[in-house]
């Protein structure tokens, strides 16, 4: 039984091309794999139906009875002009029909899906833990608004295309030692549609499709790493002929941080404690980029380089929501210049201690006398 190819596009039997094409665009759109991957068998479904039923002669067998696609003569039994499977031998060694043997690729439409697009957008460290609602600017191509996708002006139509009559190819022959070689090459006047627009719309002669600016809203949300793309379905390029549009892509930047460095979900900071502070030990808040304050504690005697972690107050992981961690890493000041009173006070407490002036050899080497950047160096190269 044939197939009901008007049914599948949800038109009249007696609907115009220019019918065929709104109701494809929609159908197109609606049903788009990036869209709908779940649908993505009816979209072939769906395409193959307009394909059809744009074509002239395909459309003179659906309109008959029969189906173009079920086989030698569309109609069910003869031999036709494909003498079998002998046409597809040919075509697979020829590159394309003709001389009786069936026909090549055959043209492929007007109407193509759009290209994708991508924009970037920088965010500081802020809206990456908190998720952002930005405005972006996108200059991309969109349906054209006076032919709708048709691409011809007022109620004209595209014609059968005179070069290549419609195949979208032209077939040429060329003598060899091996005899003549056949080839096929897509046809330059409609390069390769298999019609021609002989009234184009004036705006976007005959695209179907125009260069437009305009401004939409993404939402990022919150985690998101430098280098990740947020997909927006259907917001990219039109495709020519108004086929649906590619999806539109946005490169997240991360801006630099004046006081945190990032290292995934965890944050680092650096403080800088004076010698009195770190000796008798004291507590400070400082600013996250939460929106609160995480307190951190310095224990009495802490010495340079000692990372003192808060959980909970890094990012937001961008799959579970969990929070990293803060690391502040302390970087214990010594005075540079002293009065006479304070210089009287360190005096005295040296002589209240054992401590002495020590030559560190290998054996006495402990992790507390590396410095802070090769910590953090080697921290960040997995050492």
């Amino acid at each position: 039984m044939a197939r009901d190819y008007y049914g599948i596009l949800g038109v009249s039997r007696d609907a115009s091309d220019q019918d065929l094409k709104r109701a494809y665009r929609r159908l197109a759109r609606e049903l788009h794999p990036d869209v709908n991957p779940s649908e993505e068998e009816r979209f072939k479904e769906v395409t193959t139906a307009y394909e059809v039923l744009a074509d002239p002669d395909k459309r003179r067998i659906v309109d008959a009875g029969g189906d173009p696609l079920a086989g030698p003569g569309g109609m069910g039994g003869g031999f036709g002009g494909d003498f079998g499977g002998l046409g597809d031998i040919f075509n697979t060694f020829f590159g394309g029909g003709g001389g009786g043997f069936g026909g090549g690729r055959g043209p492929r439409g007007r109407v193509r899906p759009g290209e994708p697009a991508l924009v970037g957008l920088t965010l500081d460290l802020d809206e990456i833990a908190e998720g952002a609602e930005r405005e972006i600017t996108v200059d991309t191509a969109v349906l054209c608004d006076v032919c709708e996708g048709a691409g011809t002006r007022d109620n004209s139509r595209p014609v059968t295309c005179g070069t290549c009559r419609g195949q979208g190819e032209i077939q040429t022959v060329q003598r060899s030692f091996l005899g003549q070689v056949m080839s096929v090459r897509e046809c330059p006047e409609c390069h390769g549609a298999g019609e021609v627009i002989p009234d184009p719309c004036v705006k976007c002669g005959g695209d179907g499709r125009v260069r437009s600016r305009r401004t939409l809203t993404v939402k990022i949300p919150a985690g998101v790493e430098q280098g990740m793309r947020v997909r927006l379905a259907g917001q990219g390029e039109v495709g020519p002929g108004g086929g649906p549009a590619g999806d539109l892509y946005v490169e997240i930047s991360e801006k630099p941080d004046e006081v945190f460095v990032r290292d995934k979900d965890d944050l680092h900071c650096t403080l800088r404690v004076p010698m009195v502070d770190a000796a008798l030990g004291t507590e400070l808040d400082i600013d996250t980029v939460l929106g609160g304050t995480a307190r951190i504690g310095i224990e009495p005697g802490t010495q340079p380089g000692t990372v003192v972690t808060v959980k909970g107050q890094g990012l937001p992981h961008l799959n579970t929501g969990l929070r990293g961690h803060l690391h502040a890493h302390l970087e214990v000041v010594v005075p540079t210049k002293i009065d006479d009173t304070q210089n009287d006070l360190l005096h005295r407490l040296r002589e209240s201690t054992d401590d002495d002036v020590e030559l560190v050899t290998a054996s006495s080497k402990g992790s507390s006398k590396d410095g802070l950047f090769s910590r953090l160096r080697n921290a960040f190269a997995g050492r």
